[in-house]
Protein backbone atom coordinates (compact mmCIF):
# COMPACT_ATOMS: atom_id res chain seq x y z
CA UNK A 1 0.00 0.00 0.00
CA UNK A 2 1.23 3.57 -1.03
CA UNK A 3 2.38 6.10 1.18
CA UNK A 4 -0.49 7.80 0.08
CA UNK A 5 -3.54 5.16 1.17
CA UNK A 6 -1.34 4.90 4.51
CA UNK A 7 -1.94 8.29 5.14
CA UNK A 8 -5.28 8.49 4.16
CA UNK A 9 -6.21 5.62 6.21
CA UNK A 10 -4.16 7.11 9.35
CA UNK A 11 -6.51 9.84 8.70
CA UNK A 12 -9.79 8.23 8.78
CA UNK A 13 -9.04 6.04 11.93
CA UNK A 14 -8.22 8.85 13.32
CA UNK A 15 -10.64 11.50 12.19
CA UNK A 16 -8.61 14.09 11.41
CA UNK A 17 -8.56 16.79 8.77
CA UNK A 18 -5.53 17.39 6.89
CA UNK A 19 -5.16 20.93 9.13
CA UNK A 20 -5.12 18.05 12.04
CA UNK A 21 -2.42 15.76 10.69
CA UNK A 22 -0.58 18.86 10.23
CA UNK A 23 -0.75 19.86 13.09
CA UNK A 24 0.51 16.87 14.85
CA UNK A 25 3.35 16.80 12.51
CA UNK A 26 4.55 20.42 12.39
CA UNK A 27 3.69 21.26 8.75
CA UNK A 28 1.25 23.38 6.57
CA UNK A 29 -1.78 21.89 5.18
CA UNK A 30 -0.38 22.76 1.82
CA UNK A 31 2.32 19.90 2.83
CA UNK A 32 -0.16 16.87 3.35
CA UNK A 33 -2.39 18.00 1.01
CA UNK A 34 0.67 17.97 -1.61
CA UNK A 35 1.73 14.17 0.18
CA UNK A 36 -2.02 13.04 -0.69
CA UNK A 37 -1.47 14.26 -3.93
CA UNK A 38 1.29 12.65 -4.75
CA UNK A 39 3.45 15.94 -5.48
CA UNK A 40 5.32 15.11 -2.36
CA UNK A 41 6.53 12.13 -0.23
CA UNK A 42 7.08 12.71 3.37
CA UNK A 43 10.47 14.25 4.86
CA UNK A 44 12.57 12.68 7.41
CA UNK A 45 11.13 14.39 10.26
CA UNK A 46 7.87 13.54 9.11
CA UNK A 47 7.98 10.26 9.03
CA UNK A 48 9.78 9.52 12.56
CA UNK A 49 6.96 11.74 14.06
CA UNK A 50 4.24 9.05 11.97
CA UNK A 51 6.14 6.52 13.51
CA UNK A 52 6.31 8.21 17.01
CA UNK A 53 2.65 9.20 16.86
CA UNK A 54 0.77 6.66 15.22
CA UNK A 55 3.31 3.59 15.21
CA UNK A 56 3.71 3.37 11.59
CA UNK A 57 6.69 1.92 10.38
CA UNK A 58 8.70 3.81 7.95
CA UNK A 59 8.79 0.80 5.60
CA UNK A 60 5.50 0.87 5.12
CA UNK A 61 5.15 4.00 4.58
CA UNK A 62 7.11 3.16 1.73
CA UNK A 63 5.91 -0.28 0.42
CA UNK A 64 9.32 -2.16 1.67
CA UNK A 65 8.67 -5.52 3.24
CA UNK A 66 11.16 -6.87 5.28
Amino acid sequence: MPYIEIIKQLMVEHSLSQQGLADILGVNQTTVSQWLLGKKKPGYDSIMLLYEKFEIEPNLLFGIDR
